[in-house]
């Protein structure tokens, strides 16, 4: 993982986590990576995944099990999107908005592009259904 110099790593680290827990890798109530499996695996500090573990557990995405490990909560994906949509309607889609608009870029082509992109991608987000499972194709 290649880390930014503008974010924190500890949350960078957690938008990996939380990353693999949208793409349904770390299904609900699965043991994740120990703290050191995974420092070693980004190769960063132990306390920094530690951290990162914390501040997940405090947003309700992780439990932890003393002397077991952590674990993705079972509304883990719910609450990963309810976080990220917030910060991404915040903070990044406002410079996404300034860039098409300093470019000149028209939504139709912003659309296009999406749909294309949305096909392109669609083997690593499954569709879900209404009860929160994966479609069966």
């Amino acid at each position: 993982m290649e880390f930014r110099d503008n974010e924190a790593i500890y949350l960078q680290i957690a938008g990996y986590v939380s990353e693999n827990i949208l793409r349904r890798q770390w299904p609900p109530d699965e043991k994740i990576r120990s703290v050191r499996d995974l420092a070693g695996e980004l190769q960063v500090n132990p306390n920094t995944v530690m951290r990162t573990y914390e501040f997940l557990q405090n947003q309700g995405v992780l439990y932890n099990k003393r002397g077991i490990g952590f674990f993705v909560a079972p509304d883990a994906e719910q609450k990963v999107k309810q976080f990220r949509r917030a910060r991404f309607l915040t903070q990044e889609l406002p410079e996404v908005f300034r860039t098409i608009f300093l470019l000149d870029i028209g939504l139709e082509e912003v659309q296009q592009r999406y749909a294309q992109f949305k096909t392109e991608h669609l083997a690593l987000f499954p569709p879900q259904n209404a009860n929160g499972n994966e479609k069966q194709h």
